[in-house]
């Protein structure tokens, strides 16, 4: 199981007047610990005014340019993306949890592909880093990103996707789409809705075509493309997204239906007795119906991983080794992660009277 590590922060670089990339200071010990794929994102645990709290970020650096960097957008009342904006410094230490995520596929130099990634605000983070190791390491495969923002202003990484565009013109092509800016050209104008994608479809048939689709954003945005593209045959294992905003309360009901609940015999009583093991210990817990697996394990004073508890990032996960649970929500677990029996315990009510969770299970 993963753990956090003090890393020291190398480098802050202001990217909008709401945004900054932050850099972290890898020591040679942590280096194999560190190793990440393009596409994932790192826990941080921070504290502010006193109160520990936890956030994921995804990481905007590709694996090659061996560097360790993520991007922070400061949100309305947002105490973590706040204190990352206006707080910070250079030479500060936080705790950061090695890299985890699904968000990503193989990279093969042999590979003759087209990619297509849509991404709105600071969706582009995971994008930046899946576009820079496709380009660089893939040297016959195109990338084309439509990246959605309300005003020139907020376009994070702006300079250095012109950067990009201009060192790959051939292979690379980002088209900006403004809701609150006029752009000459009403196609990159508003939204992008299942309509503003139709449209970009005509003009650029990959919209649809491609071999690989990224979908990075708020949850309206990825249910319109991912409807879209399975309306246009789009094979589901082609379609990679990742959500930024979790549904809000009393939305679990609309879970993606691409991420399957996992269920089994209703507990016959109120109370389920959980066995977890986490870090080679063993403790066995009563939880009563309406308590997540994580929360009652907080309770308990066990050191269980988590960061997000909305159902959108993967690090409370944990194999259930005898007995079911329900999710309400699963945005971070792949089917086949489901099907081996993982679950995300900060979603999960256990549904049989006995289970046996194993946080160590690789």
């Amino acid at each position: 199981m993963s753990r956090f590590h003090a890393l020291r922060v190398k480098h802050i670089q202001r990217e909008t007047p709401e945004a900054v990339s932050v850099e972290f200071d890898v020591p040679t010990e942590l280096k194999d610990t560190f190793k990440f794929k393009h596409g994932q994102y790192v826990a941080i645990k921070v504290n502010v005014n006193g109160d520990e709290l936890r956030r994921s970020y995804s990481i905007c650096s590709s694996p090659i340019e061996n560097k360790l960097c993520v991007a922070v957008k400061e949100i309305e009342n947002g105490r973590v993306s706040g204190f990352f904006n206006r707080d910070l410094r250079e030479g500060d230490v936080l705790e950061v949890m090695p890299p985890l995520g699904n968000f990503t596929v193989p990279l093969d130099a042999a590979n003759r592909k087209t990619y297509v990634a849509f991404a709105a605000g600071s969706g582009i983070t995971p994008i930046m880093s899946i576009l820079k190791a496709v380009l660089d390491t893939e040297p016959n495969s195109t990338f084309r990103l439509f990246y959605g923002n309300k005003e020139s202003r907020s376009v994070i990484f702006h300079e250095e996707l012109e950067e990009l565009q201009a060192r790959y013109a051939d292979r690379f092509h980002v088209h900006i789409i403004y809701s609150r800016q006029p752009s000459g050209d009403p196609l990159f104008e508003g939204r992008i809705s299942r309509e503003k994608i139709e449209a970009l479809a005509v003009k650029y048939p990959a919209v649809t075509r491609a071999d690989e689709f990224f979908l990075c954003g708020p949850k309206p945005m990825i249910e319109a493309a991912s409807d879209l593209l399975q309306a246009k045959g789009v094979a589901k294992e082609k379609v990679h997204f990742e959500l930024f905003t979790t549904a809000i309360p009393g939305e679990a009901a609309d879970a993606d239906p691409a991420t399957p609940e996992t269920k089994g015999p209703h507990q016959s009583s109120g109370v389920s007795k959980v066995l977890i093991i986490l870090d080679g210990d063993e403790t066995e817990l009563e939880i009563p119906k309406g308590t997540t697996i994580l929360d009652a394990a907080l309770d308990a004073g066990l050191d269980a991983p988590f960061a997000c508890t909305g159902g959108s990032c993967c690090t409370c996960r944990a194999k259930m080794l005898e007995g079911h649970a329900e999710m309400e929500i699963n945005y971070a677990l792949t089917d086949k992660e489901v099907e081996d029996g993982y679950i995300l315990t900060c979603q999960s009510h256990p549904t049989t009277p006995r289970m046996v969770i194993d946080y160590d299970a690789s």
